[in-house]
């Protein structure tokens, strides 16, 4: 399992002085990136051989706040969805005390030149056998 830790910053938080919600979803977007690049698959290469990674489908559920300075970390792990989908299954929990903050489900295809659904085979070596099909 990939993970990923990071600092919440004092401008990511709102009024209520708690991370805005829409930030969780860059903190899952850069998580999605690293993962991808400590499995050796470049997203700009990806992106340059004609074949755009998209998200279509995003599942979220917030679980607690973080708070500006909290230290946190974020687990990633990529599933096969089905022929044409995969998924980032994404937990994000405070380090000091390991409390589960949010938890997401990212659904996600390749789209090539031509405007197809398509998995990149760097992507698709990611998947355990058992999600092959």
């Amino acid at each position: 399992m990939f993970i990923l830790t990071m600092r919440v910053r004092d401008y990511e938080c709102d009024i209520q002085g708690v991370v805005n919600n829409s930030v969780y979803q860059n903190y899952l977007e850069h998580a999605r990136h690293e993962f991808l690049l400590a499995n050796n698959v470049n997203f700009a290469q990806i992106t340059a051989s004609g074949i755009n990674l998209v998200v279509t489908r995003a599942e979220l559920d917030y679980k607690a706040s973080l708070k500006p300075q909290d230290d946190f970390y974020i687990t990633v792990e990529c599933i096969r969805e089905s022929r044409l989908k995969f998924a980032f299954i994404q937990h994000i929990y405070r380090s000091v005390d390991g409390k589960l903050v949010m938890q997401a489900r990212i659904i996600g295809t390749g789209v090539n030149a031509k405007g197809r659904p398509e998995i990149p085979s760097e992507l698709a070596q990611l998947f355990t056998p058992q999600d092959a099909l």
